[in-house]
């Protein structure tokens, strides 16, 4: 299995650990499906994503993925509060113009919401910034500045004063080390490559 392939196993791993057998559940930026037909296949969640690029919808329908391309606000204000048991958005609220009233609507729609997101204070990236006077490069930042995503890039402590000051209680939350694969148990802000939450109001 090739380290991209082990990275995202882990990550989802966790995410599909968190979700109850059955649920109702949308995936918010659900890019190729990956996700959703793991969730199908261990927990018969009936599941639905939302994204933008078409190619990615095109390759969830050959999954037998259900898919909408679109908007994912749009996408949202369609239904009634709590439709859903749990929304998911993985590496998705970094991508967004407003992660705020991402987040609101989901926990609108659902009763729980998953969060994933690289976390920018990883020291690594602290290191690039700091000694080289430059963007992170590295394995999970490739891109040149003028290319680069995320456009929001956020911290483990950035995210839980976040949550804090909006009153969304995390229920729970699990860490990963620089390598995505190894639960990280210390001082996560600056060892955890990428950081899981789950919330509720």
């Amino acid at each position: 299995m090739s380290k991209p392939a082990v990275q995202r196993t882990a990550y989802m791993q966790v995410i599909a650990d968190w979700v109850e057998p059955r649920a109702r559940v949308l995936d918010l930026g659900c890019g190729r499906g990956a996700l959703l037909d793991l969730l199908g296949q261990s927990k018969e969640v009936f599941g639905v994503g939302v994204d933008l690029d078409f190619d990615k919808i095109s390759t969830c329908v050959k999954l037998g993925v259900t898919a909408y391309q679109g908007d994912m606000m749009e996408f949202m204000a369609a239904f009634a509060a709590n439709h859903f048991d749990r929304v998911i958005c993985s590496r998705t609220l970094e991508e967004v113009a407003s992660p705020a009233t991402v987040i609101a609507e989901a926990l609108r729609v659902g009763r729980a919401l998953t969060v994933g997101f690289v976390n920018y204070g990883y020291w690594k990236n602290r290191c690039d910034v700091m000694l080289r006077g430059r963007k992170p490069r590295n394995e999970v930042f490739k891109s040149e500045w003028a290319d680069s995503r995320p456009s929001n890039p956020v911290t483990v402590a950035d995210f839980e004063h976040f949550c804090a000051t909006k009153g969304y209680r995390i229920v729970r939350r699990s860490f990963l080390r620089g390598d995505w694969k190894t639960p990280c148990r210390f001082s996560p802000n600056l060892f955890a490559g990428y950081a899981l939450y789950d919330l509720t109001k």
